[in-house]
């Protein structure tokens, strides 16, 4: 009968044993909401011709892994205004349309895959007669986000998809491919 009160006994005050509490473990990453964000943004820079029907197709970088969920956003570079630090780009979000003088229409329009995006012209003006302005070196920037940060912001323009990643404390990896 000892025994089996000195090993319920020893039983009991191992059970009944706690340590210090261990140091926190590290910080996770940055995420929204406990969901990891990692976006990617290149730059592209396009000409629209007969020949290529006025379609470009970029594949995505083999360096960028996009799901068929991800929410893909196309901009357009409209301008470049001075600052005082240098100058700064203007982007507006696609489809973006313009109006000749002539009352045509020139839209700048995209759709994508999870393998690639489609830029095109479309509207009711003849692409072959448009001015260079709209068809040489166009240059435009896609973004691919998850798409738990795209439902959570106003990404909308490409300033308020620039905030809402600023208020995250999320940095987008920019890739060239010129």
């Amino acid at each position: 009968m000892k025994k089996i009160l000195s090993i319920l006994l020893i039983s009991l005050i191992v059970i009944a044993c706690e340590g210090d509490i261990g140091p926190p473990g590290p910080p996770g990453p940055p995420g929204l909401n406990g969901v990891n964000i990692l976006g990617n943004v290149y730059e592209i820079e396009v000409n629209f011709t007969p020949s290529n029907d006025f379609s470009i197709i970029s594949e995505f970088p083999n360096t960028i892994e996009v799901f068929e969920s991800d929410v893909v956003m196309v901009y357009l570079l409209e301008e470049q205004v001075n600052d005082p630090t240098g100058p700064v780009d203007v982007w507006a979000q696609l489809p973006q349309t313009f109006y000749l003088n002539n009352g045509d229409e020139v839209v700048y329009n995209f759709n994508h895959t999870f393998f690639d995006t489609n830029i095109f012209l479309d509207g009711n003006a003849a692409f072959n007669l448009l001015p260079p302005e709209f068809t040489q070196n166009q240059v435009f920037r896609i973004a691919i986000l998850p798409a738990e940060f795209a439902e959570a912001y106003d990404v909308s323009t490409f300033k308020k998809l620039n905030q809402a990643l600023k208020q995250e404390n999320i940095n987008l990896n920019l890739i060239s491919l010129n």
